[in-house]
C-alpha cells in the first residue's frame, strides 16, 4: 500500500464529520509542526501549514459527510476501488488530505490550506482569515481524473416552515369514518447521491416518492421525517399516517398497519406541496454538458407542530440561481409557508488562463488526455477566488463515485496518478 493510501486509512479512523472534526484538526496541526512547517489556525478552525517562499497553495476541506455507519469506518477494496462498509468513505475530501500529507513528508515548499465545514455550507472558506503568498492555488476537491475544473455552480439553501394543528381523529368532525386506520409508511433502500453532481441521474428522491405515493389519497398525517443532509438526495423517509383508503407496500415503500390512535392534521396539502415541487434538473447547459440549474428537495420534519421543508438550489450563474430560488419560494408561499434563504455561495465563472494550461498539460502528461470542465456543485474555489481576486485557481481530483452516499468509492490507481499530476504542477511552478 502506498504512503497516500496508508495516510488515508489513518484518516478514516479519526472522526471528522462536519461540525465534529476537532480531532482531525488537532492531528493535522501536529503533523505539520512535526515536519518543520509553520502552522496557523483561525477562528473557524481553518488550518494553514506552510513554508516561506511558496508559489503554490494546495487546498482541501477536512470535514466529511457522515451517512450510514460513519464516522465508524471499515474500509475494503474491490476491483481496484476502495469503499466503506455501509457508510460514506470520506474520500471526499480525505484523499486530498492524504496527498498533501505525503507532500509534507517530502518537505515540499507549498501553502497547504485545510478548510473547515465545507460540506455544510462552505463555512470555513466563507470566514477564511489567512494572507496567502502564492499566486496560484490548486484545489483538490474534484472527482474525475483527466479533467481540469475551471468553474462551478453557485447555490442557496431554502427553508420553508408552516404551523399546523394536530388533533385526535375523533375530534375532527369533518373526517369520514375509517380514519382510525393508521399506517407506518417507510421509504428506504434508495441509492442516494450528491445533489449537485448526480442530480441529472434521475436518482429517486424519498420525499418525492412519498408525495407520489400519497397523491389523491385522503391522507391525515401524524408525523413525518425524511432526508439526511441538505446536499444529499434523500434516501429515507418515515411517516405515520391515517387514511380512509387501504394502503399497501410497493417498491422501496413499506407500509405497516399500526394499532392505536394518533393526533393528526390534514396532510393533503403537504402531499401536494411535495408532489408538485419541481425537483431535479431545471435547465441544461449544452456548452458545458452539465445541468445549468437544479434543485433538490432534501429534508422534511415536523417539530413543535411546525412543518419544516428544506431544499438546495444550484445554478451556474447568479441570474440562474436567483430564478431557481424565486421559483421555489413562490411554490412554498402559495401554500402559506414562510420561506428563508441560507447558506448562499457564489458561482465560479469558468476561465482558462496560464495556470489552468499548466495543470492541463500535467494532466495530459500523466493520463494521455485531459479537458477543461465545470461542475454543477459548489466548490470552495468560488469563495476563495473572492478572497484572493488576483490568485489563479484550478481544481482537480481522482475518480470518486457516489459521494455523500453509502456507495461512495474511490479508484486507487486514479489517486496515485493525480498525485503525480500534482507533483508535476509543483515542479512547473
Amino acid at each position: 500500500m502506498s504512503k497516500i493510501m496508508e495516510y488515508f486509512q489513518t484518516l478514516t479512523q479519526i472522526p471528522h464529520c462536519s461540525h465534529k472534526a476537532d480531532k482531525l484538526k488537532d492531528f493535522l496541526v501536529t503533523f505539520g509542526k512535526e515536519r518543520g512547517y509553520a502552522v496557523y489556525t483561525d477562528d473557524v478552525d481553518n488550518i494553514m501549514i506552510k513554508k516561506e517562499g511558496a508559489k503554490l497553495a494546495l487546498q482541501a476541506h477536512y470535514d466529511m459527510v457522515c451517512v450510514g455507519r460513519a464516522p465508524k469506518l471499515e474500509t475494503y477494496i474491490k476491483d481496484g476501488w476502495m469503499y466503506a462498509k455501509e457508510s460514506t468513505l470520506g474520500a471526499d475530501n480525505g484523499m486530498a488530505i492524504a496527498m498533501m500529507m505525503a507532500l509534507m513528508d517530502e518537505g515540499v515548499a507549498c501553502e497547504f490550506l485545510f478548510t473547515s465545514d465545507e460540506e455544510v455550507g462552505l463555512i470555513g472558506a466563507e470566514a477564511l482569515d489567512f494572507a496567502l503568498e502564492s499566486p496560484y492555488m490548486l484545489n483538490l476537491d474534484s472527482e474525475d481524473e483527466a479533467e481540469v475544473y475551471i468553474g462551478c455552480a453557485g447555490g442557496v439553501d431554502i427553508k420553508a416552515t408552516k404551523r399546523i394543528e394536530k388533533k385526535p381523529c375523533h375530534e375532527r368532525a369533518s373526517l369520514p369514518l375509517g380514519y382510525n386506520n393508521f399506517y407506518e409508511v417507510t421509504i428506504s433502500g434508495l441509492p442516494g447521491g450528491h445533489s449537485g453532481v448526480e442530480i441529472h441521474k434521475n436518482i429517486p428522491n424519498a420525499l418525492k416518492l412519498f408525495g407520489e405515493f400519497c397523491r389523491n389519497k385522503p391522507i391525515m398525517i401524524a408525523s413525518i421525517q425524511g432526508g439526511e443532509r441538505i446536499n444529499s438526495i434523500p434516501v429515507n423517509l418515515k411517516a405515520i399516517v391515517a387514511c380512509h383508503d387501504r394502503l399497501e407496500s410497493q417498491a422501496h415503500i413499506d407500509v405497516k398497519k399500526l394499532k392505536g390512535s394518533f393526533e393528526v392534521f390534514d396532510g393533503r396539502e403537504l402531499v401536494e406541496v411535495l408532489d408538485k415541487f419541481d425537483n431535479g434538473v431545471l435547465t441544461f447547459n449544452d456548452a458545458l454538458d452539465i445541468p445549468d440549474s437544479s434543485i433538490n428537495l432534501a429534508l422534511i420534519m415536523i417539530e413543535d407542530e411546525t412543518i419544516m421543508i428544506e431544499a438546495s438550489a444550484r445554478a451556474m450563474d447568479a441570474e440562474g440561481l436567483e430564478a431557481v430560488k424565486n421559483s421555489a419560494t413562490t411554490h412554498f408561499e402559495k401554500y402559506g409557508y414562510k420561506v428563508e434563504h441560507n447558506g448562499k455561495y457564489p458561482a465560479w465563472k469558468p476561465e482558462i488562463n496560464d495556470f489552468s494550461h499548466i495543470v492541463n498539460d500535467a494532466m495530459k502528461a500523466i493520463f494521455g488526455r485531459s479537458e477543461f470542465k465545470a461542475i454543477h456543485a459548489g466548490l470552495e474555489c468560488a469563495i476563495l477566488s473572492q478572497h484572493y481576486p488576483d490568485m489563479k485557481i484550478t481544481s482537480i481530483g481522482p475518480n470518486i463515485r457516489s459521494p455523500h452516499s453509502i456507495h461512495e468509492k474511490v479508484e486507487i490507481a486514479s489517486v496515485e496518478k493525480i498525485y503525480e499530476v500534482v507533483k508535476r504542477v509543483i515542479e512547473e511552478i
